[in-house]
């Protein structure tokens, strides 16, 4: 059995959105689904994701954790949320794909009240995150904060040497550089206003498909 980690990691009422609009995105019920086909056999986890919303990747990392049967494969770029999920049993990393850590990011808005309670937020979010770092590779917690903090890109090799995926795929002969630090973020949800409103056209197009329908089925009856 099989489940894709692919593109971006959403919260379970945006996949009909992403689905709607062609964009690819996983969801916690895609892999609480899958679980349950595999029913106690191997599940691959295949990995190509940029990230997106942290509390959705919890609940793919505390699924896949807690189901014994879990092998993770990095066969992309596994980043920002999806690198979290990566941590969730034993894995391999392809030599040509990518991995990417960082802090924990989001908007707020309010006094300057609500704005040290979302700095706060944001630094427990962090090591909620890390906490998945360090319990993979045995890292000290300020370590992996340090390693998110600076926004670093790690090949395969480096990964593996720093304990967070077990092997490499079709290991190259050559040796790689020391670790990218970049400062960039991966992913991007769409926000919620743009959510609703895209759910909101679905349903009126679903409503008027059926309206148009039933108008079918009358002029059908009528012509009997």
């Amino acid at each position: 059995m099989k489940v894709e980690i692919k593109g971006e990691i959403v919260p379970n009422d945006y996949k009909e959105i992403y689905d709607y609009i062609g964009w690819s995105a996983t969801c916690p019920r895609d892999v609480s689904d899958a679980i349950q086909k595999a029913n106690g056999e191997v599940l691959d986890v295949e990995i190509n994701s940029p990230g997106g919303d942290v509390d959705s990747a919890s609940e793919i990392y505390a699924a896949l954790k807690g189901y014994s049967g879990t092998r993770i494969h990095i066969v992309g770029f596994c980043a920002s949320a999806a690198s979290m999920i990566a941590m969730a049993g034993k894995s391999e990393m392809v030599s040509t794909a990518r991995m990417m850590v960082h802090r924990v990011s989001g908007m707020a808005e309010g006094n300057y009240h609500e704005m040290d309670g979302a700095s706060e937020a944001f630094q427990k979010a962090d090591r909620s995150v890390a906490s998945a770092y360090v319990a993979k590779s045995g890292m000290s917690e300020k370590d992996a904060l340090n390693m998110m903090d600076k926004t670093t890109y790690l090949t395969a090799d480096e990964a593996v040497k720093l304990k967070l995926v077990d092997r490499v795929m079709f290991k190259a002969p050559v040796q790689t550089e020391s670790p990218q630090q970049l400062a960039a973020s991966a992913s991007g949800l769409l926000p919620r206003a743009a959510v609703d409103k895209i759910r909101s056209l679905i349903r009126n197009q679903a409503r008027q498909k059926q309206l148009l329908q039933n108008m079918v089925d009358l002029l059908k009856q009528k012509t009997d």
